[in-house]
């Protein structure tokens, strides 16, 4: 059988696909800058989901801020150990950035039981008591995200930046929709869709950028 084996090859023809479906279905459609439209090809190159074409949403400031922290070597947080192992770890090491995934840490295990939260809210706290820049990559737990809005009200943590994208049917799109009334940048799926490779491949598109 005669087929494409180069990686390369493949995510190039992969983004040519995308960039002629978008031109024959959305021929008015244009992106605000470069930038954004690497991060959102790249979203629809992992989803094969062209809806982010429309529900993919990035505040005035996201981008600046999260390429801004990479450089000063932040530490991003995921809330799966998917999403951790889906970015791309020798471009954050290149950049002395450090990542981290604590929802089966024994001592959110702990948190979680004693306060009869999530682990992914338990995780969060963890991550708001430790010191430098903070970039939280949200893919699967609306609590996750509830939690970060709810201590960046109290003053108690002040991430530079959230990839705010669960996917699934409870609390997903209402954690969304509070993330974007907060003053927080952010990237946003609006509604029911995404998942930790979304998160992953935002990280990613932003990473490969700078």
């Amino acid at each position: 059988m005669e087929y494409i084996k180069s990686p390369t090859l493949i995510e190039q023809n992969s983004f040519e696909i995308i960039q002629g479906i978008i031109d024959e279905t959305r021929p008015d459609y244009s992106f605000k800058n470069e930038i954004e439209e690497k991060i959102i090809k790249r979203a629809i190159h992992t989803t094969a989901d062209f809806d982010y074409l429309d529900i993919l949403k990035i505040s005035d400031d996201a981008i600046k801020a999260i390429s801004e922290s990479l450089k000063s070597g932040a530490t991003l947080y995921t809330d799966t150990n998917m999403a951790l192992s889906g970015i791309n770890k020798t471009k954050l090491k290149a950049l002395g950035c450090h990542i981290a995934c604590y929802v089966s840490d024994e001592r959110v295990v702990t948190l979680a039981k004693e306060k009869e939260i999530t682990r992914s809210m338990a995780a969060v706290r963890l991550a708001a008591k430790e010191p430098g820049e903070k970039i939280f990559v949200i893919g699967n737990a609306p609590t996750a995200l509830y939690q970060i809005i709810e201590l960046t009200q109290k003053g108690e943590l002040n991430p530079q930046a959230v990839v705010g994208v669960p996917v699934g049917f409870v609390g997903a799109a209402e954690s969304k929709e509070a993330l974007e009334q907060t003053n927080i940048p952010y990237i946003l799926s609006q509604g029911r869709k995404g998942g930790s490779n979304l998160a992953a491949a935002i990280i990613n598109a932003v990473l490969y950028a700078l």
